[in-house]
């Protein structure tokens, strides 16, 4: 039966590390804001360990290291940018990190190897059987304990994205077939040597593990690449019809890179698809098969796409957390992560979403329509698009319309027309310069209001979304070349709301040693007003009962002086 780990374990007299350090030592390391306690404390004691239970038998057995320890190894690792082998050398003999994860003793032992995998194999299978990624849920119920306990507002949010390479080698579209060849002969190697595939094919699939796909396409003319990617097609074909009673998962991916490369003609042959029939959503590599292909500006990038949303409270003192992370492939748009980004962020901040600040790529009008529903302002620094001709406007008085031909500055007198088969349907007709009709749809006029009222809203408000760059930066900094070290969607939402949680921890790090520093400059402040209270009393004493002749610049200076000015005085 699945068990909690104990919250505050028992120190041992003789190994705790407060027995045997001395000092600046010791005092540091029993500081109770220093990074390892603060990261004990804020990050690894909110581990909801329940919400892993779902892993383990419930009836039967119990995991065999803290929930909450694997992870908070999962987090350091990320925060660092650890290999595994570094991660498991810092926790056994860095006794800061065994502070953090609160192993106070030194005969404390840290989770095997194998224990630490495969808590990882258990979550991505837990997604893969049901859609639920664990991590996700602990970094939100981690999240909102924080943005309760220090009053995180979230009346203004900001986001934005970033594309993640897979860890994966770039593939031609003959390399992608040979390797998917590759991988699943080598999976069913025992099976097919039993089959009697012929002298032809076995050959074939002799060639095909034996030598890399890169290699055929250097030592090949184009015209023997495309034979040879025929040949490979009515391979692919006629495994297909042999282990179709016999599935898993290499058969579906060879399965699919067949469907999405391939086709039979009426004579029954089988053909490469056209280059351009290729959908960017299909399959990048057998090795990782949730990942797509995505040219944005230029950046041709097979991966991942990550959405982040922060606070952005502008008061001085308030402290701001990263309170979503979505991931998804990299063919998604910018607009699909809006509202469940937005969703997500009501359910762990203290209060009610306001403003959103985004670019252009967010903007869109269902993205519009939610934030109306949602009584809350959608402010978008650009859209995406070329500027039209063309400016729609409504008159107030009159609530016509109004088209300003940009380009000659004329004003350009528009009438109402209806559709005789959508008479609901509104539009709006002028005649250009060339005595044509042009028409105007309520999408277009929504658009030309939306352009005009971001060319009024101030500067300094949409400068305000710039700063979540930053956020985007530290969330992939160690990634300087945007690829990642991971495969697979999981475990790149697993490194995502990790390396959110280290930033999210970074940040009350530094908030809360601001608070200590005001705190120290108030008990300053009042320790030198008490000082000069007691002094001006002392100078007025000597005055009234000593005939005491005080100098009247030293009284005027004590009399005048005051201590808010800073510690300098």
């Amino acid at each position: 039966m699945f068990k909690e780990s104990e919250k505050h374990p028992q120190l041992d007299a003789f190994s705790s590390p407060g027995s045997l350090l001395r000092g600046k030592s010791l005092n540091f390391y029993q500081d109770k804001t220093a990074w390892h306690n603060l990261f004990r404390n804020e990050v690894k004691m909110r581990v909801d360990e329940s919400q892993f239970s779902v892993l383990f038998c419930p009836d039967n057995g119990a995991p065999n290291a803290s929930i909450s320890v694997l992870v908070s190894m999962m987090i350091l690792k990320e925060a660092q940018g650890w290999s595994d082998s570094q991660l498991f050398e810092e926790c056994r003999y860095n006794m800061l990190i065994r502070g953090a994860l609160g192993l106070f003793n030194l005969d404390d032992s840290i989770p095997t190897d194998s224990t630490y995998y495969l808590f990882r194999k258990r979550i991505v299978e837990h997604e893969k059987a049901t859609g639920e990624n664990l991590m996700e849920k602990a970094f939100a119920a981690i999240t909102k304990s924080q943005a309760v306990d220090f009053q995180v507002s979230g009346k203004q949010i900001r986001m934005d994205s970033k594309l993640i390479g897979s860890n994966i080698a770039l593939y031609s579209r003959y390399e992608l077939v040979h390797e998917t060849l590759r991988v699943f002969y080598n999976e069913r190697e025992a099976y097919i040597l039993k089959r009697d595939l012929g002298k032809a094919t076995m050959a074939l699939l002799d060639s095909l593990a034996k030598e890399n796909g890169d290699k055929v396409v250097y030592r090949s003319t184009k015209a023997e690449v495309a034979t040879r990617m025929k040949e490979l097609g009515q391979l692919m074909h006629k495994l297909l019809n042999i282990f179709k009673p016999y599935p898993g998962d290499d058969y579906t991916t060879l399965e699919r890179v067949f469907n999405e490369q391939f086709y039979i003609n009426e004579s029954k042959a089988v053909l490469p698809l056209d280059k351009e029939k290729i959908s960017p959503k299909s399959i990048q590599s057998p090795h990782d098969t949730d990942c797509t292909y995505r040219n944005k500006d230029g950046n041709k990038v097979r991966g991942y796409s990550v959405n982040v949303t922060e606070t952005c409270d502008q008061q001085d003192g308030q402290l701001n957390l990263v309170t979503d992370v979505q991931v998804d492939v990299v063919s998604v748009p910018d607009t699909k992560f809006l509202e469940p980004a937005v969703n997500a962020t009501r359910e762990i901040i203290t209060g009610k979403v306001e403003k959103i600040y985004t670019d252009g790529a967010y903007n869109s009008p269902d993205n519009q329509d939610y934030c109306k529903d949602g009584k809350c302002e959608l402010i978008t620094a650009s859209m995406q698009g070329a500027i039209p001709r063309y400016e729609l406007s409504i008159d107030q008085q009159t609530d016509e319309i109004i088209v300003k031909d940009t380009k000659t500055g004329e004003i350009k007198p528009a009438r109402k027309v209806i559709s005789k088969k959508k008479p609901d349907t509104r539009k709006w007709a002028i005649k250009t310069d060339e005595n044509k009709l042009r028409y105007f749809t309520p999408q277009e006029l929504e658009a030309s209001l939306l352009r005009e009222k971001i060319r009024q809203t101030p500067r300094d408000e949409l400068n305000i979304r710039n700063n979540v760059e930053a956020t985007i930066f530290q969330l992939g900094y160690h990634y300087s070349n945007d690829k990642s070290r991971y495969r697979t969607l999981c475990k790149h939402k697993m490194w995502a709301n990790a390396r959110a949680l280290w930033i999210n921890f970074v940040r009350i790090l530094k908030f809360n040693e601001q608070i200590c520093q005001r705190t120290i400059f108030s008990s300053i402040l009042l320790l030198k007003n008490e000082l000069r209270r007691k002094i001006l009393t002392i100078i007025y004493i000597y005055k009234q009962f000593f005939n005491f002749n005080c100098s009247q610049m030293i009284f005027a200076h004590f009399s005048k002086m005051t201590f808010s000015e800073g510690t300098q005085n």
